[in-house]
């Protein structure tokens, strides 16, 4: 069975939109995009052309970098419009559904609304781990995707690899297996990644970001990795010119030899300060757990979470308050900062009684 059966039939009929710098190859005078023939205002470069749909020099860079041939990789606007993509592509409006596992990233869900398709709960137990069989019991025949955040936001923690392939081998055939690695880099180079699994299985999607351990969150730029007739049919319906020249160039940058050897410094980093301040927080009076974190935050269980936000808050300091989530009535999950703003955290909190 090909990944493509799971999609919506009336896309893969479609004929694509088919921009004008996609016609452009090998041309000198671009005059059939109706840009400017005159560079833009101001100093710095022009962005008076388009840009590319997907940049070649991008898609081989980070194809390098996750070890996959460039057919196999979509760049996108942050891991949010893969998440979209792959909804749009895969769900028909209020016939299918997608399966999610909670407390995790809200945005699954909130593109299957969008879509109309509904969102199906297949919640961690109680120490955050994923259940193989509450998972497979959620999966109905309307199920077309499955999504698995690994480390998961918000609790931190990586979910094993022996679970990821467990999911797989049980989804073939049946639904898009979707493994989130946004905070990947943060788990350790000894750690596995759903990577390492797209050869062995054609429903299999990992999604990664260079808004976290790249330092571009601002410039939002994600990609999507999968089979490459997934990413030709994700292609169709990608907008046009989805990055920025700006954003592109930033990656670039980040990507470059110097770039990658300054980002591996700084993961070191945040994994350092993340253990530092893990241990210190725990033993602050008004801390009752500090959740395990392979991400580049911790999630930190108080005696009264209000209170502590409302203190951090006041000093200027902002954490996002989780409690809204399962199993985290009484926590907040707090970003790894630089020295001085964990400092800053733990002076706070050691003002705040139990």
């Amino acid at each position: 069975m090909s990944v493509l059966d799971l999609a919506r039939p009336e896309l893969l009929r479609m004929q694509a939109y088919s921009s004008a710098r996609m016609e452009a190859s090998g041309g000198e005078i671009f005059l059939n995009a109706n840009e400017s023939a005159w560079p833009s205002h101001g100093k710095g470069p022009s962005f008076h052309r388009y840009p590319e749909p997907q940049p070649a020099a991008l898609v081989d860079q980070l194809a390098a970098l996750y070890g996959v041939t460039s057919d196999r990789l979509l760049v996108s606007r942050g891991s949010d419009e893969a998440i979209d993509l792959l909804t749009r592509a895969f769900c028909r409006a209020g016939r299918d559904a997608i399966v999610v596992m909670p407390p995790t990233f809200g945005m699954y869900a909130i593109c299957a609304q969008i879509q109309d398709a509904a969102v199906l709960e297949a919640p961690l137990d109680n120490q955050f781990n994923v259940v193989i069989d509450t998972v497979l019991a959620a999966v109905t025949d309307a199920v077309k995707l499955v999504y698995v955040c690994s480390p998961n936001n918000p609790s931190g923690q990586r979910v094993p690899g022996e679970t990821i392939v467990a999911l797989a081998d049980a989804l073939q055939g049946r639904a898009l297996l979707v493994v989130d690695e946004a905070y990947a880099e943060f788990s350790g180079q000894d750690q596995a990644s759903a990577l390492d699994l797209l050869d062995r299985y054609e429903h299999l999607v990992v999604l990664r970001t260079l808004s976290k351990a790249w330092a571009l969150a601002g410039a939002r730029v994600g990609a999507l990795l999968g089979t490459p007739a997934l990413v030709a049919l994700l292609r169709k319906i990608i907008p046009p010119y989805p990055l920025p020249t700006p954003c592109v160039d930033a990656a670039l940058r980040a990507l470059s030899p110097e770039g990658r050897a300054a980002v591996s410094a700084q993961v070191d980093q945040v994994r350092s300060q993340r253990e530092a301040l893990a241990h210190a927080l725990a033993h602050l009076p008004a801390v009752r757990e500090v959740l395990p974190s392979s991400a580049n935050f911790l999630t930190v269980r108080f005696a009264d979470a209000a209170v502590a936000y409302r203190r951090l808050f006041d000093a200027g300091v902002v954490v996002r308050d989780v409690r809204r989530y399962r199993h985290l009535g009484d926590a907040l999950r707090i970003t790894v900062g630089t020295p001085d703003e964990n400092r800053r955290v733990l002076a706070v909190l050691q003002g705040v009684s139990a």
